[in-house]
């Protein structure tokens, strides 16, 4: 069974309650729910982790090397700074999707940049939380297709 690893960063635990204006009223926990519920559908194994702290997404991304086959990370703010991040995800080798809730193009140009799109093996901003699900049936389609 593929096995998938869903990272969030920095205040997606707030989902649900943070400017549901932009990020909506699921939280968190919904959409690992959900995403557990699709991943039973398309037979794919799948762990859900959340930090705030940069240095433990890094630490749990170099965990997944050897037992992880995708992931699916919205790194948050992280998305826009961390060269730590973007060096865990080179050095692991695992193929990755990035996520992000809402449209990080019409926002603030801060928002524009990405330390991790040109090493992702795809990008799906501006969905809502169903970015998430598309990642998961995106990572599902790949892994049967290198089979």
């Amino acid at each position: 069974m593929a096995r998938i690893l869903v990272i969030n960063g920095p205040n997606l635990n707030l989902l649900g309650t943070r400017e549901p204006h932009i990020y909506g009223a699921e939280t968190l926990a919904d959409v690992c729910k959900h995403l557990d519920c699709v991943a039973a559908e398309l037979c794919l194994g799948i762990a859900h982790f959340q930090s705030n702290s940069e240095g433990g997404i890094v630490s749990r991304i170099q965990e997944a090397r050897g037992n992880t086959d995708m992931i699916i990370i919205n790194a948050g703010a992280y998305t826009h700074t961390s060269i730590a991040i973007r060096d865990a995800l080179c050095g692991v080798d695992i193929p990755f999707v990035e996520v992000h809730i809402s449209n990080v193009h019409s926002r603030e140009v801060f928002r524009h940049h990405s330390y991790l799109s040109d090493k992702a093996v795809g990008v799906i901003v501006g969905l809502g939380t169903y970015g998430y699900e598309a990642a998961l049936r995106f990572c599902a389609r790949r892994l049967r297709s290198s089979k």
